[in-house]
């Protein structure tokens, strides 16, 4: 397949609309990532989404929208709490489960019986979703692998795959939107991102943090949201997160190895490191770390690294986003340095 790369005009983008009107699929940039955008009430379509990531069914997709209004026909109800949310966050980096309407197919739903929906802030995704339908649209990339924020991770990933890959340069926030389900009693944050816990209990009160925000989901648990696998976002590098104080730390990586490791630390970490560094921003700027966390994964594979050492970042709002990658990136293997540094 011949994969079209497109600019952000709307002449390009009219192209781009033609071709999911036609049932093709097409990466689009959003200000969380680039999304791998088909019309989200054709599923013929939406199974072409799967195999072009390599993606399980199991896993639902989030329905995009350009207009508050396009969310009725898509939901059985638009409950109080969601149009606070939405008053107060959209558009922008959050995603909310509601009940679904018989129009979503079980391809965006992974058969469940709630759909996520968000309104993505960047304009370029707006054009192309009010020139063509609501748009089912997972990160534009292979699965498992980390998700793209630049056109040149897209093309890495799904050039000859795809129809075409709308160029709309890096993404601001360069991790998942926030998803919070409101189809349960007590609402529930399933996936941190841009919009935090907090902001989301100062609108609509008590929110629970699901367990696997954290944890690993049991075995047999199905999945409710994107990005809740056991691994997810990793590089082909194996990835181990270090959880310690700083003295640790520095202490644990520069002891010698005849292993092939990249370090990814904090901007203030790297005159203190023997090892080659990859940055992933300031040690209290968790906004930079979310926007650099995955291009520096991405580096550490396109530099020939075998292991990545990261460390624990804080779960202190986007923090937690942050952490909540990092861990599924590592396949929850972390090491807790206090101990290893004594033996």
């Amino acid at each position: 397949m011949h994969t079209l790369i497109l600019s952000s005009n709307e002449e390009d983008i009219k192209k781009a609309a033609l071709i999911i009107k036609n049932g093709g699929i097409v990466a689009m940039p959003t200000e969380t990532v680039y999304g791998l955008a088909a019309d989200a009430l054709n599923g013929d379509a939406v199974k072409k989404i799967f195999a072009a990531k390599g993606r399980p069914a199991d896993n639902p997709l989030i329905v995009h929208i350009s207009d508050i209004s396009q969310i009725y026909p898509l939901v059985r109800e638009f409950p109080k709490k969601a149009q606070l949310l939405a008053e107060k966050f959209w558009p922008g980096p959050l995603t909310v489960i509601l009940p679904k309407s018989d129009i979503i197919p079980d391809e965006v739903s992974a058969g469940l019986d709630t759909v996520a929906i968000r309104f993505p802030s960047h304009k370029t995704a707006q054009k192309l979703i009010s020139l063509s339908s609501p748009l089912a649209a997972p990160s534009a990339n292979l699965s498992g692998s980390p998700s793209p924020t630049a056109l040149r991770h897209v093309c890495d990933d799904m050039n000859g795959r795809i129809d075409a890959i709308i160029d709309g340069g890096d993404c601001d926030v360069g991790v998942e939107s926030t998803v919070i389900t409101l189809a349960s009693d007590v609402p529930r944050l399933l996936r941190p991102g841009g919009v935090t816990a907090e902001q989301i209990s100062g609108v609509i009160g008590k929110t629970e943090i699901d367990k696997a925000v954290t944890n690993p989901l049991a075995d047999g648990e199905r999945v409710s949201s994107p990005g809740m696998k056991y691994k997810h976002y990793s590089p082909k590098a194996e990835v181990i997160l270090l959880d310690g104080t700083d003295k640790d730390f520095y202490e644990f990586v520069n002891r010698p190895t005849d292993r092939n490791i990249v370090v990814l630390c904090y901007e203030e970490d790297k005159e203190k490191i023997i090892l080659p560094c990859i940055s992933i921003g300031k040690k209290h700027d968790y906004g930079e770390q979310a926007h650099k966390l995955f291009s520096a994964l991405r580096k550490a594979d396109e530099n020939g690294f075998s292991v990545v050492y990261a460390r624990c970042p804080e779960k202190t709002g986007v923090g937690l986003a942050v952490y909540n990658r990092m861990i599924r990136a590592a396949g929850f293997n972390i090491i807790s340095l206090g101990s290893v540094n004594q033996q």
